[in-house]
């Protein structure tokens, strides 16, 4: 019977550290091996020596750290399995955004499940999420919290009809933004989706390698004020807070967060993460033996499952 090793993934200052395969997950300062679920800068950082990620993780990666060397990006494939050390290690699609993966890694006959950020939701800009049976889920509890049901988004997203003006709309640079852009299209088409600089680059390499075209254009401050108010300005966080006194628009930010929401003129409930219910679930479908949490706070889930399930967080090393 292979037995789970309770310190397969600990805590370290720079990252999750696997010592099996001696390689980080996610590391935030440099190290010889950091294999990274996606993209985003709590997740992706530079100066390592190697950098084991999918092709759409290189890209931005890429565009974002541009000091860091090309051949240092290991681009592997959804579903194709490498070796670092002794350990075997599959990238399954998370959801999450763009070239986003789960890291399943297998040793000792046993399979222990990364999940990275990811969600449940569809998502047409982004791969869909694929679910594979482990031993050990670790799960991000960004969420992990029966309070927090996250609603339609497509329901979300028609709150930007009916409204006799422009719209001001703040969200994350990357995947948020992209999503967002096309929901818009999808769901709100007579309104004209216009991107901040910061924004634009990202939706520029969607379009260039992602799953589908985006119908938006660079900002223009004439178009904004000129014509009629049907325009909706992607703009990111920092954008967003500094523009507070904008006006003759109204103000929505994209998160699940209800602390952003407020003194916004629409909620506006969008989030890329697993909300109570999506955890559970997911849980029931990889049907592990253990459950380790990280992001965020996973006492309530533990709480939840008591001795049916072993949940715990990730040790400290």
């Amino acid at each position: 019977m292979s037995i789970i090793l309770s310190d397969f993934l600990v805590r370290k200052p720079e990252g999750y550290y696997c010592r099996y395969g001696d390689f980080f997950i996610d590391a935030g300062s440099p190290v010889a091996h950091n294999v990274v679920s996606h993209a985003h800068g709590d997740h992706a950082s530079s100066g390592h020596d190697y950098v084991y990620c999918t092709n759409g993780t290189a890209l931005f990666m890429s565009y974002r750290y541009k000091q860091n060397r090309k051949d240092s990006y290991q681009v592997k494939l959804f579903n194709g399995t490498f070796k670092i050390g002794p350990v075997e290690i599959t990238f399954l699609a998370a959801g999450h955004i763009l070239g986003s993966a789960q890291i399943l890694m297998e040793y000792q006959g046993v399979r222990y499940l990364y999940t990275g950020d990811y969600k449940l939701q569809t998502d047409e800009t982004c791969e869909p999420i694929e679910v594979q049976q482990a031993d050990v889920l670790i799960t991000e509890s960004t969420f992990a919290n029966p309070e927090v049901i996250h609603p339609d988004p497509i329901q979300e997203i028609k709150k930007l009809e009916g409204h006799a003006s422009n719209i001001l709309l703040g969200t994350y640079v990357l995947g948020k933004a992209q999503r967002i852009t096309d929901l818009i299209n999808r769901y709100c088409p007579e309104r004209r989706v216009l991107v901040h600089s910061g924004i634009l680059p990202y939706h520029r390499l969607y379009d260039e390698h992602g799953l589908k075209k985006m119908t938006y254009e660079p900002y223009n401050r004439r178009e904004m004020k000129q014509g009629e108010q049907n325009k909706v300005y992607l703009v990111p966080p920092m954008t967003f807070n500094s523009y507070f006194r904008a006006t003759k628009v109204l103000r929505a930010f994209a998160s699940g967060w209800k602390r952003l929401q407020a003194q916004n003129d629409i909620e506006l409930y969008i989030s890329d993460h697993v909300d109570w219910n999506d955890i559970l679930h997911y849980i029931k479908m990889v049907d592990p033996k253990e459950v380790w949490t990280l992001h965020g706070d996973g006492t309530i889930l533990k709480s939840y499952f008591g001795d049916r399930l072993m949940v715990r967080d990730v040790l400290s090393a």
